[in-house]
């Protein structure tokens, strides 16, 4: 069975992932900024599952020192912590961008490094990269999450070509819009007197998509197939409006992609976006 450090397991996907995996015999390192938010040790102590929980902030190279050196000799990395911004460019802050990119992409950069050299040595090791469909298109607000998002697959890409020869796999999991707190119950509000109406078109979009089956059990589940298969595959979109997003942006040329999200009528936007999906977004807002 694998030794597996998680990040982000306090909830969510990470959470879910946690208890799946170790329930399947692995031994789970899950991690968290704030362990005692959390009942996963509760639960894995009433089931004597394998998960040590530790304390982690992906934010703070200190932090991950001491714990990627108190769990010693990893097989799987998942990277899985993470942070969403809903604003536009105008509207949010310079130092909320800063703190997304910190966290969703240099905390992803500062695990790698932290596991990279032993998983070389031992010339073994998996690392998945929880990155989104956002990651490789742009739904207007957001473009600190995309960003990083966008980073997090160049940095990958890069990544896996780097490793292959070493016996070290590198996967890219990209989730839609699944059903956990940061895409429900926590998903940031937009500036309420914004002068961009892209902010509740995104709420329209995400409370559409929370009305469908998309638990955080499908990505556990592919972490969970990828770690014990030889899987050559970089790219794994999850979830059922994942391909559906990505066909979205396939289907129009950049000029008519900017178009439809940068259409000034809502109610144009909502029939343009009918006409191309075929989804009536008119309820949801």
């Amino acid at each position: 069975m694998a030794k597996i450090l998680i990040t982000g397991t306090s909830k969510g996907i990470g959470y879910d992932a946690s208890l799946l995996l170790a329930r399947a015999g692995h031994h789970v390192f899950a991690t968290m900024r704030n362990p005692t938010a959390s009942d996963l040790g509760e639960i894995a102590a009433q089931e004597s599952l394998p998960i040590d929980i530790y304390a982690l902030d992906v934010d703070n190279a200190e932090s991950i020192n001491e714990v990627f050196a108190a769990a010693g000799d990893l097989d799987v990395l998942i990277n899985n912590a993470g942070i969403l911004s809903y604003n536009t460019v105008e509207d949010e802050d310079v130092e909320k961008f800063t703190e997304v990119m910190n966290t969703n992409f240099f905390g992803t950069l500062r695990c790698c490094k932290a596991v990279i050299p032993r998983m070389r040595e031992n010339r073994n090791g998996c690392i998945i990269n929880v990155s989104s469909v956002a990651g490789r298109m742009v739904v207007s607000p957001g473009a600190a999450y995309h960003s990083s998002k966008h980073a997090l697959e160049g940095f990958t890409e890069a990544l896996a070509q780097e490793v292959t020869s070493f016996g070290i796999r590198v996967h890219l999991v990209e989730p839609g819009i699944m059903d956990t707190p940061m895409a429900t119950t926590e998903l940031p509000t937009t500036k309420v007197d914004s002068l961009y109406p892209q902010g509740r078109r995104v709420q329209a979009i995400f409370k559409m998509a929370a009305a469908g089956e998309a638990p955080a059990n499908l990505v556990s589940r592919k972490f969970k197939y990828l770690l014990e298969n030889k899987v050559d595959r970089l790219r794994h979109p999850v979830g059922p409006d994942a391909l559906t997003f990505l066909g979205l942006r396939a289907t129009l040329s950049d000029e008519g992609y900017i178009r439809l999200f940068g259409e000034p009528s809502d109610e144009k936007f909502i029939a343009m976006y009918r006409e191309i999906t075929g989804a009536d977004l008119t309820s949801f807002f």
